[in-house]
């Protein structure tokens, strides 16, 4: 179990990071297929799923947790390095997805999902405000509904291997909202601040349960769509992990730029690149 656990809060640091894939993780640690075995057949094999789940999900629930005011305060003070640090885990990404389509013939098809997916992420971003100004977390029932459907899409790339559903937060505008929200929840529980617990639950309860309907709902077709249809994913993949540097240039703000944070900001690429390669080996 304890094993288990912390296999969890790989997942869960990774999907907390925007670039990292919380699917790649899973993968690289020799769990997905049961992962997604397990979501898929849950009543069918309850105990047996469960045994398996709770671990995982509580393993990255604290990750989620402990890593929030890091990523948080690295937004807030280093703008620049940490949006190149993200970029670089993205690109670095490209090999391990890579790998998946060499040596086999390109088609029609495959460059058709390349360009729909890397349109898509681009048109957003283009379309979107800056990261955040969009989010709308007041308490009313447009915005209920719509944090459900925010948590539904960010949990379903969530387990697709290859794509990060922090960075799918990131590109919709709530990313930065939602993880302060989390952390001034958290603060508002230690100092038994009910005005600030209510708001924090109002917030996220829907997007909770959209997460959780999310990966339910999606788990089934990605099985599916990985049998059947793999080198389809793959490029679809790979048009959406492109697309993303692009995308978070375009929403993210960088603050003031000096020598020092250009600097620091290569050093931060070269080293996301890096560490999101290795873990892709």
């Amino acid at each position: 179990m304890l094993k288990n656990i912390l296999k969890g809060m790989v997942i869960g640091v990774a999907n907390i990071i925007p670039g990292v894939s919380g699917g790649t993780m899973a993968v690289s640690m020799g769990i997905y297929d049961t992962l997604i075995h397990c979501v898929t057949h849950l009543f069918s094999e309850f105990q047996k799923s469960l045994k398996f789940l709770i671990p995982i999900f509580l393993g990255a629930g604290i990750a989620l947790v402990g890593l929030s005011f890091v990523i948080e305060f690295l937004f807030e003070n280093y703008p620049l390095p940490t949006n190149l640090l993200f970029i670089g885990l993205i690109v670095g990404g490209l090999p391990a997805i890579g790998k998946k389509v060499k040596g086999t013939k390109i088609q029609a098809g495959h460059i058709i999902a390349f360009l729909a997916f890397f349109a898509l992420v681009v048109g957003m971003a283009a379309l979107g405000e800056t990261e955040g100004n969009a989010a709308d977390l007041s308490l009313s029932l447009i915005s209920i509904i719509k944090l459900f459907f925010i948590g539904m899409i960010t949990s379903a790339t969530m387990i697709v291997p290859g794509v990060s559903g922090s960075m799918i937060l990131l590109l919709l505008g709530y990313y930065n909202p939602i993880l302060a929200t989390i952390n001034d929840f958290i603060k508002a529980l230690v100092a038994f601040d009910m005005a600030g617990i209510l708001q924090g639950v109002g917030v996220l309860t829907p997007f909770g349960i959209g997460v959780v309907v999310g990966i339910f709902a999606i788990a089934k077709a990605i099985e599916v769509i990985f049998e059947k249809f793999p080198l389809y994913a793959y490029w679809a993949i790979i048009g959406l992990i492109v697309a993303s540097p692009v995308a978070i240039l375009l929403m993210s703000t960088f603050g003031t730029i000096t020598v020092l944070s250009v600097l620091s900001s290569v050093i931060a690429f070269a080293g996301g690149f890096f560490i999101a390669m290795k873990l892709g080996e």
